[in-house]
């Protein structure tokens, strides 16, 4: 999991199970055990643990016991980024440091990212037409294509 997106945590996803909702689950290997990232309707979300960090199994069984007991009983395996190593030779600390880091930058791009939408909603101004966009860009693209068929 390179980035942490938004979380799911158990009772989330048991109700979701419940209400047969889940579409599917990929369970991703990295350095030192496996984390699973839910698919439901048009969102994917990382099972956190209690703390809310990225849940990381270090034993493949113990996820495959957990989603089954939960009701996910198919799903999707990438073990590319797996290193059953890794565990043995990262200081617990620093693998608790690394995922902590990623979940600060994950929520300071969403607090941006959500910013910019907000700032885009409450703009007063009026919206410019689909049409009258595509317009200018056209216009845009054929003086580029222009002058860089000059410049060739």
């Amino acid at each position: 999991m390179a980035t942490t997106r938004d979380t799911i945590d158990h009772v989330t996803l048991s109700r979701l199970v419940e209400a047969n909702a889940v579409n599917g689950a990929n369970v991703i290997g990295q350095p030192g055990g496996w984390g699973v990232v839910i698919k439901y309707g048009m969102t994917e979300r990382a099972l956190a643990a209690k703390r809310g960090t990225v849940r990381i199994f270090r034993k493949f069984e113990t996820l495959v016991g957990y989603l089954k007991e939960i009701g996910v009983a198919k799903y999707q395996v990438d073990a590319t980024g797996y290193d059953p190593v890794a565990h043995k030779l990262t200081h617990r600390g620093e693998v608790a440091s690394s995922r902590m880091k990623a979940a600060h930058e994950a929520a300071a791009y969403d607090k941006w990212f959500r910013a910019q939408v907000q700032e885009a909603l409450d703009d007063p101004r009026p919206g410019i037409p689909h049409e009258q966009v595509e317009a200018e860009w056209a216009k845009e693209r054929a003086a580029l294509l222009k002058r860089a068929r000059k410049a060739a």
